[in-house]
């Protein structure tokens, strides 16, 4: 089987670091030292499975000092207010901030998509299971998130568990960004990159398919920054398996396989 291939998640992915989610979408428990760290906040109805995946080592929400938010998309949010209100920050980029603070259904407005779903509903019908999915578990209804911290290009959070540093990445999103732990080796790519498409069925490294990508030419431009990552030896993608041996393979089978 390749190593791409799409399977249900494993919980320990690296040392350190805990994928959590479902088969359509993941985030990302890290424990650093200095504290816990969540890449992506999920969906709302993930809740029990974070608390309980805390419990299980004598730990709460209040224990997750900061909340590395990749884009401002729903599937990727949901659990942002909970964890706020429970004492982390919520860090995103400050062309996404407005979609937390007007809640969900804004991301159409503050980021819409190049082409309707529809055209990939009638090619395979079998695609209608991602957005349900996402409505059943809550994307659509989280609350609004006021007050998140910002930044405007990249840098290296110091404030955050294992200083890492924010690359912003625009095309999925406008804001949409990345961030490198740089000493375990690990890039969190958020939709920047993935590994399985809900609406295309396809599975291994590409670009989110134009349904639910804002500026699909600037996706692709950014892969060049994600080439000039060599500090990587591990992507880790808001949807499907991560991917091992750096950046430069990921990359280059996402442009063979271009923009959809």
């Amino acid at each position: 089987m390749s190593r791409f291939a799409h399977r249900r998640p494993s919980r320990h992915v690296a040392p350190g670091v805990d994928r959590l989610g479902d088969h359509v979408v993941n985030f990302y428990l890290v424990d650093d030292p200095d504290g816990l760290v969540l890449v992506d906040a999920g969906l709302p109805g993930h809740l029990g499975q974070l608390r309980d995946h805390l419990a299980d080592s004598d730990r709460s929400l209040a224990d997750i000092r900061a909340v590395l938010l990749t884009h401002g998309h729903p599937d990727h949010t949901g659990l942002a207010r909970a964890l706020q209100q429970a004492g982390a920050d919520i860090w995103v980029h400050q062309q996404d901030a407005g979609i937390l603070r007007d809640g969900p259904r804004s991301a159409m407005r503050h980021a819409k998509p190049e082409r309707s779903m529809l055209p990939y509903l009638l090619r395979r019908p079998a695609a209608i299971t991602t957005p349900l999915h996402l409505a059943r578990k809550g994307a659509f209804t989280a609350p609004a998130v006021p007050g998140v911290r910002v930044f405007g290009a990249d840098q290296r959070l110091d404030e955050v568990p294992g200083k890492p540093q924010a690359v912003v990445l625009p095309g999925h999103t406008p804001g949409s960004t990345a961030y490198l732990f740089p000493e375990r080796g690990l890039l969190f790519t958020g939709d920047a990159l993935v590994t399985h498409d809900g609406l295309t069925g396809h599975t291994g490294p590409t670009l989110v398919c134009r349904a639910f990508t804002y500026d699909s030419d600037a996706a692709l431009t950014a892969l060049d920054r994600v080439d000039q990552l060599t500090a990587a030896t591990m992507l880790l993608p808001g949807h499907g398996q991560p991917i091992t041996g750096g950046p430069h393979a990921a990359t280059r089978r996402a442009r063979q396989i271009g923009q959809h």
